[in-house]
């Protein structure tokens, strides 16, 4: 299976298309099973596990892919340590970016500014991994992350980070720049 480092840059996958677009793709593969439409749309668009099964899931039906109604319900099912360094960087940006809103999807809290996801965080056991929607924003900034668990499209940070708030406005303000 190809992961999107190695997956050619996709133009419906990099320009964001709407959800219409990808309900046709998940109708030109309906009578796939599960694991060949979860293959496909990470081989041929890049899509990382979470993202694939959540259109495949939600293109089946299911009533139980959304967990969560609001941030505040996924709040309540972790640790509290991780529940205060999410709500104070989501408190950074919108404190300096007023417009965003912060909603579930994917089952985690993420920042959106009109129709683009702009930042996001999601609670592992043993950290948070927090992604500003850009592997290019991610990139520029890769010196800058070098003390953090960097990768291609996440940032891994400890559970009671101190929120350096220069570094994520940085990060947010690069990926505002790119859905113009």
């Amino acid at each position: 299976m190809l992961y999107y480092e190695s997956v050619p840059k996709n133009p419906a996958r990099e320009a964001g298309e709407k959800m219409s677009f990808w309900f046709k793709v998940m109708k030109e593969i309906k009578d796939e099973k599960y694991p060949q439409q979860i293959s496909y749309l990470r081989e041929n668009y890049g899509f990382s596990q979470a993202h694939a099964n959540a259109l495949v899931m939600y293109s089946r039906g299911s009533t139980s892919a959304k967990r969560f109604e609001t941030p505040s319900d996924y709040y309540k099912t972790i640790d509290p340590k991780q529940v205060s360094t999410m709500k104070k960087i989501f408190k950074v940006i919108q404190s300096k970016y007023p417009k965003t809103e912060l909603v579930i999807a994917w089952n985690q809290p993420m920042l959106k500014l009109g129709n683009d996801y702009i930042f996001g965080a999601s609670a592992a056991t043993k950290h948070i991994l927090i992604a500003p929607w850009s592997t290019d924003v991610l990139e520029t900034f890769a010196d800058k992350l070098a003390h953090l668990d960097h990768k291609k499209k996440t940032i891994g940070i400890p559970n009671d980070w101190k929120v350096e708030e220069k570094l994520i406005l940085d990060l947010v303000k690069a990926r505002i720049a790119e859905t113009k």
